[in-house]
């Protein structure tokens, strides 16, 4: 066996593991089996990687989601089970357009698309792509993820192209897929749809316009963006509203409005309209306003489209105001209405102002002939897993997403999250696929150049080289009439994707994959809670709609990681952490910790440099502790004899260590990682270094030693989902077994067979307490380190034989204890400063100053005597004693013993003072 060095280096030790671990294959669960690391009839587990985007380097963000999954993955090989986690990353199309886009501009290419072209400015997106991937793989490795590399996957690679492909003509050709001239999210910068989640609200301080459309209109309307009235077709009212019913069907014809066009306004009613804003009646937009639109459908209103792609207004919006920006209209129209005394107020109000979520510029709802998903358009399923969905069901997209939540196949970690996801499910609209990018996966539907086609038509003529074709492969001639075809120039949103991604990646669209067939549905999905909606959502849709099944079992949550001061993160406020440069200066066991504990399901947490440093000094105090207990005399044939505990602390760490295998098990299998890790901490700091280490220093035996090396390697299989590296470093130097990565994990079964062939008592706890009562009475009392002491320890018989047999370790445990004196009846001593634990009582001869004992009594008799109350207060509830278990009643009534015993013992020793 081999000697650690003084020193634990991570720098030193990181890259080699690593490349020990990818090596081995085992990483791969067919690696596994094949090498007789695990059973064949063994069972699964499986986790996807959610994809990071190939955007940039990894954020905390990232690295808390590795840290956690890894954990997980680890946890799961190490119990024999065929464990599979799926590498892979995700195209992002609008992210990393735009991202390549700004890179060519800055090197002096101004117009990206149209001066390289589709093709070669695909070639610079698929470069960059590449790089970042490379990049995001070699972090992923530096963080210790122990990911099959052999089965990683890109959402825009051709096995992903061909699932994305496969599904949206299942969609289509069921009706669940259309293609519509509907109102949609758009971003003038990224000249792209946005789906309803894509948009974000920032909150800013807008001008709320109250006018008339003319002299001769009845009543005014309240509106923020006026330059949209200039595509009005009707004013919505409540009909509960007495002001105005007797307007409602009413048609006003304004002439030259705003100096514009001529708008023809007809008086709706709408239960919608909320009378206490503004005048209580609204302007209707159905081009630029969902909710308008909406009602437009109802009433059937023309559509006016006064806003166009590029943020400007139309031709329809008169030729005062066509090619103006958005800004510039409502300028120009707020002056018209004050010129012409129409603007009858101007008040300041809150508001949520809709953005892109990738370049922040404001959003235009506008209609557009777009591809969507009918999540409310009824179907028949197919073969069906989903509880309360039978095969030849009809039901809806919407329908198979709350029923996979709602009928508890799929658990969402924590529960309050499910409230959430049922909202958003409940208000989901179709979802618009289409974008006008180049970058993603191309729409796969053909026209034929012979047909009538017209990008701006709502309907085709019924002719068949009219019609839309989708294939699944890519097709040169047109099916009906042998003429050339062109594909449809957009491409899908990402998400569509990225949607697919936990059985895309496991074989599909080849249902008798084995993949497929093993490790589907998968067993956990864990990302953060800010993409449940983006993401998690359309996967469950996704996934029950073409598999009839699942995608996972859990969906576990974690929150965002922000600063020490609980900001976001962000260059602005210089406050980012690089996991990658907190690695090279701490050592990724460190920035695993600093991101493992402290952390809880769907809550935000905090992260500082000294936390992570914090940890750095615990992977050293482990690397010491094993470097302790491997320089102890640890013969090999002694390390594999059967363990036999000779003293009381042996069986209480032996204990100790029972306990702790069950609750960290218990621990990760529900989820509560830092409650593990917490739990693993307060054993080795405390429990083994700072007590067990300790004592093992004045009982020296061969046995003692086993057992350290017993306890030390049970030790680093629970710490290697946490602290791998270190971990595996250690064991390559002390085992000649497998790596620690395939080792089986501990067992409780174990530690009992010991514990229960051994008759010695285990109330170490006891002596702990003796322990630091003497060393907090030295504290309280001021007696220096150095000073010598003479302890007197009355105890009472059922403890007096376990106090006497630890005599050694109360005199030698850092409590300067020269001599103990033990017995069972109690002693009078004068000068003397005492206190009582669990019925023993330390007496320490010491010069004591007699007044400021007093008041250290006097203070303890104050705060037992109302705990005392309050206990006697509960017992003699009647209700109390009816209804709680009996268990309950007769720990109270124990505890209410002792706390009376202890305040008589603190009287007397209050009298003898007197």
């Amino acid at each position: 066996m081999k000697e650690l060095e003084k020193a634990y280096e991570p720098r030193k030790y990181e890259d080699k593991i690593y490349k020990l671990w990818e090596e081995s294959g085992f990483f791969n669960p067919d690696v596994c089996v094949e090498k007789g690391e695990i059973k064949k009839d063994s069972r699964y587990f499986s986790i996807v990687l959610p994809p990071p985007n190939v955007t940039g380097t990894l954020h905390m963000g990232h690295a808390v989601m590795l840290a956690i999954q890894d954990a997980m993955v680890r946890y799961h090989r190490m119990n024999g089970e065929k464990t599979l986690w799926v590498p892979g990353t995700d195209h992002a199309a609008i992210a990393t357009q735009t991202k390549v886009e700004k890179i060519l501009i800055e090197k002096g290419i101004k117009d990206p698309k149209n001066d390289l072209g589709r093709e070669k400015f695909l070639s610079e997106v698929k470069k960059f792509a590449q790089e970042s991937r490379d990049t995001i793989v070699n972090q992923c490795r530096k963080m210790g993820a122990s990911l099959d590399w052999s089965r990683e996957a890109y959402t825009l690679d051709e096995k992903r192209n061909l699932a994305v492909r496969s599904v949206f003509k299942k969609m289509y050709d069921e009706g669940l897929i259309e293609r519509g001239y509907r109102i949609v999210n758009w971003c003038p910068r990224c000249h792209s749809t946005l789906a309803d989640d894509e948009v974000e609200y920032k909150e800013q301080s807008a001008k709320i316009y109250t006018f008339r459309y003319s002299v001769e209109f009845p009543f005014s309307i309240a509106t923020t963006r006026p330059e949209t009235k200039l595509g009005d077709t009707a004013v919505a009212v409540n009909p509960k509203d007495k002001r105005y019913k007797k307007f409602i069907g009413k048609i006003f014809e304004i002439k030259n409005f705003g100096g514009g066009p001529d708008l023809k306004i007809k008086i709706i009613s709408d239960p919608s309209v909320d009378v206490s804003f503004g005048t209580g009646a609204v302007g209707v937009t159905p081009a630029h306003s969902f909710a308008d639109y909406e009602m437009a459908l109802k009433n059937k209103l023309s559509i006016i489209k006064v806003i166009d792609e590029d943020g400007k207004m139309t031709a329809e919006a008169g030729s005062a105001y066509a090619g103006l920006s958005a800004k510039e209209a409502r300028k120009k129209i707020v002056e018209f209405l004050r010129t012409n005394n129409l603007l009858e107020k101007e008040d300041d109000a809150p508001n949520n102002l809709s953005v892109c979520y990738r370049c922040e510029t404001p959003i235009e709802p506008l209609p557009s002939r777009q591809w969507f998903i009918r999540v409310e358009k009824e179907f028949k399923m197919g073969p069906s897993k989903i509880k309360g969905i039978k095969k030849g069901q009809k039901t809806t997209l919407k329908k198979l997403m709350q029923a996979a939540v709602r009928g508890g196949q799929i658990n969402i970690i924590p529960e309050r999250f499910d409230k959430t996801y049922f909202y958003w499910i409940d208000n989901l609209r179709d979802w618009c696929i289409s974008r006008q990018i180049w970058y993603g996966h191309r729409i796969p539907v053909y026209y034929c150049k012979q047909g009538d086609y017209h990008e701006n038509t709502a309907s085709l003529k019924n002719n068949k080289c009219d019609k839309s074709i989708v294939s699944v492969e890519e097709i040169k001639k047109c099916p009906h009439c042998g003429g050339a075809v062109e594909q449809d120039t957009d491409t899908l949103d990402t998400w569509f994707s990225s949607g697919l991604w936990t059985f895309s990646t496991l074989g599909y669209p080849d249902l008798n994959s084995e993949d497929l067939k093993n490790f589907h549905p998968t067993s956990v999905m864990e990302t953060g809670y800010d993409i449940l909606f983006f993401w998690v959502a359309r996967m469950i849709l996704m996934t029950t709609y073409v598999l009839g099944d699942i995608p996972f079992e859990k969906v576990y949550l974690h929150g965002l990681v922000r600063d020490e001061q609980g900001r976001k993160m962000s260059k602005s406020l210089g406050n980012v952490i690089n996991p990658l440069d907190m690695i090279e200066k701490y050592g990724t066991d460190a920035v695993r910790l600093s991101l493992l504990l402290g952390n809880t399901p769907g809550n935000d947490m905090k992260l500082s440099e000294e936390k992570i440093a914090g940890f750095r000094n615990f992977t050293n105090k482990l690397w010491n502790i094993c470097r302790f207990i491997l320089s102890l005399d640890n013969e090999e044939s002694a390390i594999n004899k059967k363990i036999k505990p000779k003293t009381v602390a042996d069986v209480w760490i032996l204990r100790k260590m029972l306990n702790l295998i069950y609750n960290v098990d218990f621990d990760i299998i529900n989820y509560n990682f830092s409650q593990a890790g917490e739990k693993l901490r307060e054993f080795t700091w405390n429990d083994l270094a700072d007590w067990y280490l300790e004592a093992s220093k004045f009982e020296n035996t061969e046995e003692k030693n086993n057992i350290l090396y017993f306890i030390l390697k049970d030790l680093l299989k629970l710490w290697h989902p946490f602290m791998p590296f270190v971990t595996e470093t250690i064991w390559q130097e002390i085992s000649e077994e497998k790596m620690l990565l395939v080792s089986e994990w501990p067992k409780e079964k174990s530690y009992k067979e010991i514990i229960d062939n051994t008759k010695l008592p285990y109330n170490f706890e006891l002596i702990q307490k003796i322990i630091i009562a003497i060393r907090n009475m030295r504290a309280e009392n001021k007696i220096e380190a150095a000073t010598k002491i003479r302890a007197v320890i009355y105890a009472p018989n059922n403890v007096f034989d376990l106090v006497v047999s630890q005599k050694h370790i109360i005199e030698n445990l850092r409590t300067g204890v020269e001599e103990c004196v033990i017995q069972n009846n109690k002693p009078k001593i004068d000068n003397a400063i005492c206190v009582s634990v669990d019925g023993v009582e330390i007496y320490l001869s010491v010069s004591i100053d007699a007044e400021k004992e007093k008041f250290r009594l006097q203070k303890e008799i104050s705060s037992a005597e109302p705990y005392a109350v309050g206990l006697a207060k509960k017992l003699s509830n009647k209700e109390f004693i009816k209804n709680a278990p009996k268990e309950i009643v007769e720990k109270e009534k124990q505890k209410l013993s002792e706390a009376e015993e202890k305040i008589k013992k603190l009287k007397e020793q209050l009298k003898n003072l007197s």
